[in-house]
């Protein structure tokens, strides 16, 4: 069963609460929309932003007004393609007293945000809950989205994030941004989703970036939508139709064809898709602070991305943290908690790093939330755990009755990303082989990735040995599966004996407040592409060992 790791990637802001920062506050200055090119730019202003020694990335950049906004510039990037950007300083900066500058890009298939005084529906963060944390504002409508030119390519360094790199040779040239040194402002960037990608890609490109809040990014996009090699055809479908073909590189367009109508994916675009990064390679060169914020129950960008994403940073001594919420890719069925943390914690970061504020709150290196919404910290990941473990056995008959996902229930109706991933958020499955974990007197924290070791035979028809099957964890109490998380397991099914053992996507969940948890094995989720049915998965021996946080190593706020 061949699959794409990606379809259409990832959708708008939409993907998040909307945990925004207070909108009161003064007005921004006005801008020029007169036409205009800028090729120099201010003296450097003394701050603390990190040493670089790049220069301007565009020669004779050439940035043109408006007619009818005094925020909006068309600005001419390296290969030509016309970038519409959108730039806010903040009020009361000016040569004389500039300002630091942050970067806001936007999700997938959305312009950059334009409405000081919109409510920041598709971002943690508003422009007008920026201006009152003392920044200007840039953002931007990525390539192949809103009024810009080209074709989008997934973040692309060699195209998306050479746009951005012009994107700061504006910065520096406007005479209210703060520099560190010729051509260099001083700045930050944030962003949920495509706008979180970007910020990873720009950093490793680029070093006049001095700080980052990258918000439910992925690390790669095979990992993340090719587990297992078996296609996120929920995610698939949801997003194609988001923006028109013409304005989407071809190889994303193949993928999506031939992974929804059969689940195939030529070689050639499997590679396409993972040369976008970031990946190894780019994250690796990332070397300024960065807060990684990720999604319990985000089902596509899941928290192994922000996880390997941070590991990679940390062996690099690079300043990182990582905040989990309930939200993201996904809808959140549990207390989401204190739902200001994201940009209560995002300014945080930025006054430290970009401002320089040395009082600004020091942060946990992990900050998350559990199903009731209470808040655990701890200052060491991975933390130490000790093992909860169940062992059981079944026979599991491959048929579509054997199913995961389309009856969502209980939502919040004031969460408008709940009706789009109703159908493929999964679910507690009527048929599925069962595995019951006896909690009994178990408390603390389940942090981390279940491991699933099973000893398995079976059979498909035709033929067929290539199949598959889901393992969920079920809250019964509470009728939900915990984090809304489901992972494929690729299973070798030719009559003949053969065992498996797979790390299950990460979960946080208080043992203390949880109901008994029930293990899932599936046949089909409406989250994936349906494997081969007709046939038997019958485990043997099946052992799920849960990673609970030991002693002190996470504390309840």
């Amino acid at each position: 069963m061949r699959t794409h790791p990606l379809a259409a990637l990832v959708l708008a802001g939409a993907l998040l609460l909307g945990a925004c920062s207070s909108d009161s506050g003064s007005d921004a200055a006005d801008a020029s929309g007169d036409d205009a090119t800028t090729t120099t730019a201010p003296e450097a202003t003394a701050g603390g932003g990190h040493e670089c020694d790049q220069g301007a990335t565009v020669d004779d950049l050439q940035v043109a007004g408006v007619d009818g906004s005094a925020s909006d510039r068309d600005l001419t990037s390296f290969d030509g393609t016309t970038i519409r950007l959108h730039w806010f300083p903040v009020e009361g900066a000016s040569a004389e007293e500039p300002a630091p500058t942050i970067l806001m890009g936007p999700g997938w298939s959305l312009p950059g945000d334009s409405d000081p005084d919109g409510g920041a529906l598709f971002s943690a963060l508003s422009i007008r809950g920026i201006w009152d944390h003392g920044y200007n504002v840039l953002t931007w409508d990525p390539r192949g989205f809103g009024q810009s030119e080209g074709v989008a390519t997934v973040n692309d360094p060699d195209l998306e994030g050479r746009d951005v790199q012009a994107l700061l040779d504006f910065v520096a040239a406007q005479p209210e941004a703060q520099l560190d040194g010729d051509g260099d402002p001083r700045t930050g960037m944030v962003g949920f989703s495509y706008g979180g990608g970007i910020q990873l890609t720009t950093a490793a490109i680029d070093c006049r970036v001095d700080a980052i809040v990258p918000g439910i990014a992925w690390h790669s996009l095979e990992t993340s939508l090719y587990k297992a090699k078996t296609v996120k055809t929920g995610w698939s479908k949801v997003l194609t139709s988001t923006v028109p073909r013409d304005r989407l590189d071809p190889h994303i367009v193949s993928a999506a064809d031939s992974g929804l109508r059969d689940g195939s994916l030529s070689d050639e675009d499997r590679q396409w898709f993972i040369d976008r990064g970031p990946g190894d390679k780019l994250v690796g060169k990332v070397d300024v602070p960065t807060l990684l914020i990720g999604g319990t129950v985000d089902t596509l960008f899941t928290l192994d991305e922000a996880i390997t994403n941070f590991g990679l940073l940390r062996a690099n001594d690079v300043p990182t943290a990582m905040l989990w919420f309930c939200g993201g890719h996904g809808t959140c069925l549990t207390d989401p908690g204190d739902t200001d943390r994201i940009a209560t914690s995002s300014f945080a970061w930025l006054d430290r790093y970009v401002k320089g504020d040395e009082g600004a709150e020091e942060l946990p290196l992990l900050d998350l939330v559990d199903q009731d919404g209470d808040r655990w910290t701890s200052d060491e990941w991975p933390v130490e755990t000790s093992p909860l473990a169940t062992e059981g056995s079944g026979t599991l008959e491959l048929t579509d009755a054997s199913r995961s996902g389309g009856s969502l229930e209980g939502t919040d109706p004031d969460d408008l990303l709940a009706g789009v991933v109703s159908a493929i958020t999964p679910t507690e499955a009527d048929a599925a082989l069962e595995v019951a974990l006896d909690l009994g007197d178990a408390d603390g924290l389940v942090l981390g990735p279940p491991t699933l070791e099973v000893t398995y035979a079976g059979t498909l028809p035709e033929g067929e040995t290539d199949g598959r099957v889901f393992a969920q964890l079920v809250d019964d109490r509470a009728g939900i599966v915990v984090g809304n998380q489901i992972t494929p397991i690729a299973v070798t099914l030719d009559g003949k004996e053969h065992t498996v053992e797979v790390p299950l996507e990460v979960i946080a969940q208080d043992l203390s407040s949880s109901g008994p948890l029930t293990l899932q094995l599936v046949a089909t989720t409406t989250a994936y592409a349906t494997p081969p049915l007709g046939g038997t998965f019958d485990a043997t021996a099946i052992r799920l060992t849960l990673p609970v946080a030991a002693g002190d190593a996470v504390v309840e706020r």
